[in-house]
């Protein structure tokens, strides 16, 4: 009898809300060089999801770390799962930017391990309809989806559980459990987390939940800040992987446990901000690094197989209630669109906007097809997928984005601009700013530029 697999995927994002870019090489050997350690050093198999921006950092600032990952993945102990360019949300963006973004992480991630990822995952799992046709078109085979998304979108999983979406909501993660404790006898809503499943698209797909993920990112951090009196500990973790090993054999082969950050290996990340709001990011949690690997060492001897993401695509069923799924939506119980709704959104967003179309109006111009658009316009494209990330804007208040996370962002729409205006200089159309004024949008940009920055920042004295 085959083995009950399990597929753990640790992903990271170095574009973090409150990271400042001088601690981003702390992160990178503080977290990800010792996760990597962990699966070098045992007999694992781990799926690692990043940004290609994370990668490029990567290459940037620890080539060492990213020697080790290439091997890794060389030698089959990790796959790479890939992410759009930028971390930002999709479905709150224009399609062509999470296209566009999407395939140049795909090539910067072949770059750097010499492996081009054949599975995607969507930022903070946001929805909308057309998030599967973006992964298809960038030429990946299946995407990294959230379970809790998908059950919630049944009403009577819905009315059982009393969960509710609210756009101003940050999330539910903590009653999340309640899904479980509603599917855990019922095989027609387990097995799409104990399966692959195939979109009406054709594009394959794994789903993930904080039925587990929550667990398991409890125990890490070895907290209970108010929330219960002790932490959560190992004979939780073991019954759990009991209780879903036994939902495997009825309904299944695999389930995917942890598809949480990264940076919970090796630090509080943002633990204590989204749960507490409290101002403390990215502090030391060397015991969480213990923990990780206590963790995969208990679903081992518990007799699960370690697999790649890839390994379970073969056998699939079919899913015709992707497109149920409420557009807005993301992980976590939460919204999409609450990112979207921060004020910070609110002044940005627009901008954004005006930029696209001025790339489009000019790209129309000059005869150029937006898959394939010269040097100056693709660069203007990247400048303001950047100025899209979603950490300059989230979270909402009482808590908010880092000043320098929103400085990023309006320098990025400054580079935007000014590589539009470049392609217009280049291509003779310089004077016609009835297609597009650069002059014109720099003091848009100006303009926010100044708003945004005459705000106190969470964190800030």
């Amino acid at each position: 009898m085959n083995k009950p697999k399990i597929i753990f995927l640790p992903h990271a994002n170095i574009q973090y809300s409150q990271l400042k870019p001088e601690k981003r090489e702390w992160v990178i050997r503080n977290c990800y060089d010792k996760l990597f350690d962990i699966i070098d050093g045992g007999d694992y198999k781990i799926g690692f999801e990043a940004s290609g921006i994370t990668i490029d950092e990567m290459a940037r600032l620890a080539p060492d770390v990213l020697k080790k990952l290439k091997k890794l993945i060389a030698e089959g102990k990790i796959e790479p799962v890939c992410s759009p360019y930028i971390h930002f949300m999709l479905s709150n963006i224009p399609k062509e930017v999470c296209v566009h973004s999407l395939k140049h992480s795909i090539k910067v991630w072949e770059k750097h391990t010499g492996k081009r990822p054949e599975v995607g995952w969507n930022p903070e799992c946001g929805w909308a309809g057309y998030i599967p046709d973006v992964y298809k078109e960038a030429g990946l085979k299946a995407l990294i989806m959230d379970a809790d998304s998908l059950m919630l979108s049944f009403d009577e999983i819905r009315t059982a559980t009393g969960l509710e979406f609210d756009v101003q909501g940050h999330s539910n993660k903590n009653h999340l459990f309640k899904i479980e404790e509603y599917i855990k006898d019922k095989p027609e809503f387990l097995k799409f987390i104990t399966n692959a499943s195939v979109a009406p698209n054709g594009l394959k797909m794994i789903f993930r939940s904080d039925c587990m993920a929550n667990l398991l990112l409890w125990y890490l951090m070895g907290a209970t800040e108010g929330m219960r009196d002790e932490p959560i500990n190992m004979q939780e973790i073991k019954t759990m992987l009991a209780n879903w090993k036994e939902r495997i054999e009825a309904t299944g082969s695999f389930i995917m446990p942890y598809a949480e950050d990264a940076e919970y290996i090796g630090s509080s990340a943002y633990f204590y901000v989204k749960q507490f709001n409290q101002a403390r990011f990215f502090e030391p949690e060397p015991k969480s690094v213990d923990r990780f690997k206590e963790i995969l060492d208990t679903a081992k001897n518990a007799g699960y197989e370690f697999a790649l993401p890839s390994e379970v695509l073969d056998k699939t069923i079919e899913n015709e209630y992707v497109d149920n799924i409420e557009n807005g939506v993301a992980w976590h119980g939460g919204t999409a669109k609450a990112w979207a709704n921060t004020e910070y959104s609110r002044i940005m967003d627009p901008v954004c906007l005006s930029i696209l179309n001025g790339i489009k109006a000019v790209a129309q111009k000059l005869d150029e097809d937006m898959d394939s658009l010269s040097i100056e316009l693709d660069n203007a494209m990247r400048a303001l997928a950047s100025a899209w990330v979603s950490d300059s804007r989230w979270p909402p208040a009482p808590t908010s984005p880092g000043r320098f996370n929103v400085e990023e962002s309006i320098k990025d729409l400054y580079k935007a601009n000014d590589y539009i205006a470049l392609a217009m200089e280049k291509g003779g159309i310089s004077k016609k700013r009835g297609i597009y004024s650069p002059q014109l949008m720099e003091t848009q940009i100006k303009a926010i530029d100044d708003l945004l920055m005459s705000k106190k920042y969470f964190g800030e004295e």
